[in-house]
């Protein structure tokens, strides 16, 4: 392994070709008040994993690749799993339940249609 500085972080934006903005989280405890300070910064890195908004990754130091970039993603350590076109958490819930509701109805359904095929075939014996 080499002596490269490596940082973990969030990718926040992913809307350039093969470059993502990763968010870096760091706490420390201040020098005079000792209090718990939490601060963030943002790098922009090389891709070429294809990264998602809210995938966390490994950047890795390297030499310079455009005039902003000196970073590239090393590996990606969890996919964010998202939905198209969801927004909030809220709207999301809100989309599993009607998908339950419809799993439900349809159940229902084929429970009604074996019902009366049933009753055809009754019908067509007798």
């Amino acid at each position: 392994m080499n002596n490269r500085r490596r940082l973990t972080g969030t990718v926040k934006s992913n809307k350039m070709t093969k470059t993502v903005i990763v968010e870096v989280m760091r706490t420390y405890q201040h020098p005079l008040y000792h209090k718990v300070v939490r601060s963030a910064k943002s790098y922009k890195a090389h891709d070429e994993l294809a990264c998602n908004v809210g995938d966390q990754v490994v950047i890795v130091e390297s030499a310079p690749i455009s005039a902003t970039v000196r970073w590239v993603v090393e590996k990606i350590v969890k996919v964010e799993m998202r939905q198209e076109g969801v927004e909030s958490t809220a709207e999301a819930i809100e989309e599993v339940e009607e998908l339950i509701e419809a799993a439900e109805v349809a159940e229902e359904l084929e429970a009604v249609l074996e019902e009366v095929e049933a009753e055809l075939e009754e019908e067509e014996e007798a």
